[in-house]
């Protein structure tokens, strides 16, 4: 499927019934990430990976060719992770915007859709392809 396809496919989903284990490996098949919120300090992330990452009130995650991308060396100005994040590309977590809990901002290009919690806006979250990486 193309990531429109899976934006359609996602489109007002429930929180906490974002996506089914079979999605995730034909996610995973078709090379896109999924990218949604859970509770107040997560980022989800399903397909070409399966992470869950804190980002309390907002945060980045990094990606490159190779996938999503972790500062081994824990210091921000550590050369090899500044040299990473000079080519890497990045998807701002966003807390509490536009009325939802959870909103996603990149240069990546993506297509959205919105996660519902009883029946109100909860995340408007992205999918893209990993060739879109490179």
């Amino acid at each position: 499927m193309t990531i429109l396809e899976w934006a359609e496919l996602l489109n007002g989903r429930e929180y906490g019934l974002e996506i089914t284990k079979e999605e995730e490996t034909q996610a995973w098949e078709d090379s896109v990430y999924i990218i949604f919120g859970a509770s107040d300090d997560l980022i989800e992330i399903r397909g070409q990976e399966t992470e869950e990452l804190g980002c309390f009130e907002g945060g980045v995650v990094m990606f490159n060719g190779d996938g999503i991308l972790t500062n081994e060396c824990e210091d921000p100005q550590c050369p090899y992770w500044q040299k990473l994040c000079d080519t890497a590309k990045e998807v701002e977590a966003v807390w509490d915007s536009e009325g939802y809990s959870w909103t996603y901002k990149t240069d990546i290009p993506h297509a959205t859709f919105d996660i519902m919690e009883d029946g109100e806006k909860y995340c408007r979250g992205i999918v893209f392809h990993k060739d879109s990486l490179s």
